[in-house]
């Protein structure tokens, strides 16, 4: 019987996209059409998007490693952990230039990792038009929860302003 499968590739670089398929049809599994995502993990990634948009159906932000890896800090290592923020300027634009890009291109977007899952940042998140969160299951109640209050047409103004804040911490 036909399956749909849908994977997702972590990859720097657009070669490896047609890997899936290939594999399903080596194998001789049938199947229908397959959607292939990218997870946007690096700055590389993030920086490169038009790239992206253009190889793959979906995109979803990884933001842990995104963090990490765009503040040059290892979240594991105790003595740098402080400095781990995803309210940063920088993270928070790379986060809302994917965001947009995607919708722009018509493609669907999500954010995995703790910034998905924080019901502080959620309406931050929702405000730059994010309408698809993955997160641990003990942290849905609380987001969703912050969805059902929300009004996504006042959000888009506020959203803005804490992109461009020298503090974003500050007006969230």
């Amino acid at each position: 019987s036909r399956r749909r499968h849908t994977r997702y590739i972590s990859v720097t670089g657009v070669q490896t996209c047609a890997l899936p398929i290939f594999q399903l049809d080596n194998r001789g599994l049938a199947h229908g059409p397959v959607k292939i995502g990218a997870m946007i993990e690096v700055p590389a990634a993030a920086l490169s998007l038009p790239l992206f948009l253009r190889h793959f159906d979906f995109l979803s932000i990884g933001t842990n490693d995104l963090i990490q890896y765009t503040l040059a800090i290892d979240r594991t290592d105790e003595s740098v952990a402080h400095l781990y923020d995803p309210l940063h300027p920088a993270v928070l634009r790379l986060v809302a230039d994917t965001i947009r890009s995607g919708q722009q291109a018509g493609k669907s977007i999500s954010v995995c990792g703790e910034m998905a899952g924080d019901p502080q940042l959620t309406r931050l998140l929702l405000g730059l038009g994010l309408r698809s969160f993955s997160m641990h299951p003990t942290q849905i109640l609380a987001v969703k929860q912050e969805v059902l209050r929300a009004d996504t047409s006042k959000l888009t103004n506020w959203a803005q302003q804490v992109i461009e804040a020298e503090d974003p911490s500050q007006l969230i």
